[in-house]
């Protein structure tokens, strides 16, 4: 027979059916899909995500769920020498039939399965049918027969994404279905199984590949291995094996992080032919770059800060959980606006969360091309699990299919093993809490350094090329409470909000790399009215705190509004500040990491998204929208920064820091004018001064000291106004309060906005506006909760239809 180039068809557009294991009525089903989605499609249940309709849904997930589908396999197909059925997600525990023949019993989530299936195949109808066991029995079944109770509840016995068996930001929703594509791959003689690379030099004149193909061949032979437009024969034997081909790029174009240079990126075409027929190809997308984790020894403890392309970089973003509670519904819409978001908001890293999935591809080719740096936990979170032999060669195989699939984006700057797990076992007291023995103790805590310590890195090291292999064992590597945490390692810092300390706690708690940290805040009033119907708009509906995970979330939010802010007592209004309160959170800890730079070489708050509408430390609520939070974290995240430290002692304010940091390639002149402005426009004091900032640096730029600082009795009604103007003309502004925003005397301002064209708004305040809010549904607004120094012209970019503007400030509620 003549040879003919492999081809995948997808079954997922077939006619798939689904209905309960215990039925006989089978209904419409959409693949990928869940039974949960499923069910909606069809209008057996309500919308989940509605009041509280999350508990009368608890019953989906103790089912058992059938899918199946019929499809016609054509002669062409048949004569192809090899078949293969593809499961790329299986969620979670399922047997797979073709015609009738067992063929599969999947149980992880997270791993693409592969099956010959060319005995099985016949010409014309065939049957596929999946039975899905439920997850949630299956593991409580588990729990039961284990000697010991680990900590994390039945979830830590099944390889799912263990958020959706609820957390403190989400819902409970324990899916079943076929979540990822299916397929059959059609192929002749030989096919790429997969391909990678390594880098083994780069500078400016040449970067030296080496482009690693492992080649699976049913017909040993000839062959040759075509890179780009390089071709090299090659002579294969029967089975699996790797070819390493060299390959030479001249005058290399290097991959940068946003911010900081163009994320350049070389796309290549791998394929395997006979002779000039094409059997098979793989295309892979290459960002040059070295990336390093640095962690060395000094006299303050021992650093952490990772080198892109030799230089420091200083990490700014955030943590990552799923966009979904039901997976299959995220589109690619809706990536491009997270990550969007990310590039707009001035970050360059994003932590994708051990508690979650490892995500879909477009995901990791939007942050390539937008140069955002990944964080990748694997799959674990806060709990430990079994090592009995299943588990961990399961987990082993989760591992190779994700490293093989995600290992050449250069966005992954890390691969970390889990998040919160050693410090669970050091700090939460699991080991009283559970009342293990010593034995029970040592057995779990072999299990945990065996899978986390030694099998991960073992795979890491089996597949990963020596400069891109970065492995961090668990997130945080010291918990919180130990003085440690804030000397070496990452940190997640949760005195504030867990620990009920002031926000100002932020500015004394900086570690060396902040990769967890956050406050909650509501999110818009139209996200509530996705949920709850106007009447149920109110702290004490069960629609609302149905909304709220964190068992005591909105008292802490009361708690933290009362110290900060007077409190409203209208819903809409409580909404609004609740908002500020979280940004100004975000404000002092982001501007006190930062300004601590080079001791702290990382700032990633929790957490950037939702998976359904709620209230939590999101920035960006589940609908896009951004919250107050969003549009601080991106001033605070700017390149260029001016920070205002006022410096305490026993007896209060003894002097006021003026810092800018310049996280630029170069130095930068200019001039610093810092003036102290009354509410109503006078200047009671002003002093200006040139300076040069360093490059990737903090300048301290001004001190006053106690004696310069303005009488207490001005406080309440005074702002310290900084701006830095380089040579270019180009400035940046802060804003520097003496008192906590419910202490400030802010008094009646008329705030005016004229369009100046099409995708400029001008704003002005007769007095100082304090968090000024812009509301226009259609309209994207660059700057957002800005506060309006008097007779100010503030000038903010939009996109979309203008229209009308609803405007609110501080001042109208005071």
């Amino acid at each position: 027979m003549g040879w003919t180039q492999s081809w995948d068809r997808s079954l997922s557009k077939e006619n798939w059916k689904f209905q309960k294991f215990s039925d006989n009525q089978w209904s419409k089903a959409k693949v990928p899909g869940t039974a949960h989605t499923d069910l909606l499609l069809n209008k057996y249940i309500p919308d989940p995500f509605y009041g509280s309709n999350e508990k009368q849904l608890q019953w989906i997930e103790e089912q058992y769920w059938v899918y199946q589908t019929q499809f016609v396999v054509s002669k062409k197909e048949m004569q192809t020498q090899n078949k293969e059925l593809i499961f790329y997600g299986l969620d979670t525990d399922a047997e797979v039939y073709l015609n009738d023949s067992l063929i599969l019993e999947a149980n992880n989530m997270f791993r693409t399965w592969r099956l010959p299936v060319q005995k099985l195949l016949r010409q014309g109808k065939n049957t596929l049918r999946v039975e899905f066991e439920s997850a949630s029995l299956k593991a409580k079944k588990a729990a039961a027969l284990s000697p010991f109770v680990l900590p994390g509840d039945e979830k830590v016995y099944v390889r799912k994404a263990p958020y959706q068996f609820g957390w403190d930001w989400g819902p409970r929703f324990v899916t079943a279905g076929i979540w990822k594509d299916v397929s059959l791959r059609f192929w002749n003689s030989a096919q790429l199984e997969s391909v990678s690379y390594s880098q083994e030099e780069l500078n400016d004149k040449v970067a030296n590949l080496k482009i690693k193909a492992t080649i699976k061949c049913e017909k040993p032979g000839v062959y040759s291995i075509q890179i780009n437009n390089k071709r090299q024969t090659v002579t294969l034997k029967k089975g699996i094996q790797t070819v390493v081909i060299p390959y030479q790029i001249s005058n290399p174009k290097k991959w940068w992080p946003n911010g900081l240079g163009e994320p350049n990126l070389y796309n290549f075409s791998v394929q395997i032919r006979k002779k000039e027929n094409l059997l098979d190809e793989k295309k892979l997308q290459i960002g040059l770059r070295t990336i390093k984790l640095v962690q060395e020894k000094n006299a303050a403890g021992k650093s952490f800060y990772f080198k892109v392309n030799g230089r420091k970089v200083f990490m700014k973003g955030a943590n990552y959980i799923p966009p979904e509670s039901f997976l299959t519904k995220m589109t690619y819409k809706k990536y491009k606006n997270l990550i969007e978001t990310a590039v707009k908001s001035n970050m360059n890293m994003l932590r994708v969360w051990g508690g979650g999935v490892y995500e879909n591809d477009a995901f990791y080719s939007l942050c390539d091309q937008k140069g955002i740096l990944v964080w990748q936990d694997f799959m674990f979170a806060c709990a430990l699990f079994p090592g009995d032999e299943d588990f961990i060669s399961n987990v082993k195989n989760e591992v190779k299919d994700q490293v093989v699939r995600l290992q050449n984006h250069p966005c992954i700057a890390l691969w970390c093993g889990n998040n919160e797990v050693d410090e669970g076992w050091k700090n939460w007291g699991w080991q009283k809490q559970y009342n293990y023995s010593k034995q029970d103790s040592t057995t779990i805590w072999n299990n945990y350094q065996r899978l986390f310590e030694k099998e991960i890195p073992a795979v890491l090291d089996s597949l990963v090329s020596k400069e891109n292999n970065r492995y961090w064992p668990s997130s945080p590597s010291i918990g919180w409470g130990k003085k440690e945490s804030l000397t070496q390692g990452d940190s997640h810092y949760w005195g504030v909000w867990w620990g009920m300390e002031p926000l100002e706690t932020y500015t004394k708690k900086v570690g060396r790399f902040m990769s967890e940290y956050g406050f909650q805040g509501m999110p818009d009033l139209k996200t509530f009215a996705a949920f709850a119907q106007p009447s149920e708009r109110n702290l004490t509906s069960d629609a609302v705190k149905a909304h709220q995970k964190h068992p005591t979330g909105y008292e802490t939010i009361q708690t933290y509004m009362e110290r900060d802010y007077k409190v409203p007592t209208v819903f809409e209004d409580y909404v609004y500040v609740s908002q500020l309160l979280q940004a100004r959170g975000f404000k002092i800890a982001i501007e006190a990491h930062r300004s601590a730079m080079p001791y702290c070489m990382g700032s990633l708050y929790w957490q950037l998204n939702d998976c359904w509408p709620v209230t939590s430390w999101s920035s960006l609520d589940y609908f896009g929208r951004w919250k107050a939070a969003q549009y601080q974290i991106k001033r605070s995240f700017e390149p260029k920064l001016i920070v205002i430290k006022g410096n305490e002692d026993t007896k209060g304010l003894n002097a006021i820091q003026v810092q800018i940091i310049n996280e630029k390639l170069t130095n930068e002149k200019g001039t610093l004018q810092v003036r102290l402005i009354d509410f109503n426009g006078s200047e009671l004091w002003k002093t200006t001064k040139k300076i040069e900032l360093q490059s990737n640096a903090v300048t301290n730029a001004l001190e006053l000291s106690k004696a310069e600082i303005p009488d207490t009795k001005l406080w309440n009604n005074c702002v310290l106004h900084a701006v830095f103007t380089n040579t270019k003309g180009e400035r940046t502004t802060a804003n520097y309060y003496f008192v906590a925003p419910k202490a400030l005397q802010l008094t009646k301002t008329n705030i005016t906005y004229r369009f100046i064209n099409n995708n400029h708004l001008e704003l002005s305040a007769t007095a100082l506006a304090k968090d000024v809010f812009i509301q226009c549904e259609g309209m994207e607004l660059e700057d957002n909760f800005v506060d309006l120094l008097p007779n100010e012209k503030r000038i903010i970019k939009f996109k979309g239809k203008k229209g009308n503007l609803k405007i609110k400030c501080l001042n109208d509620l005071w």
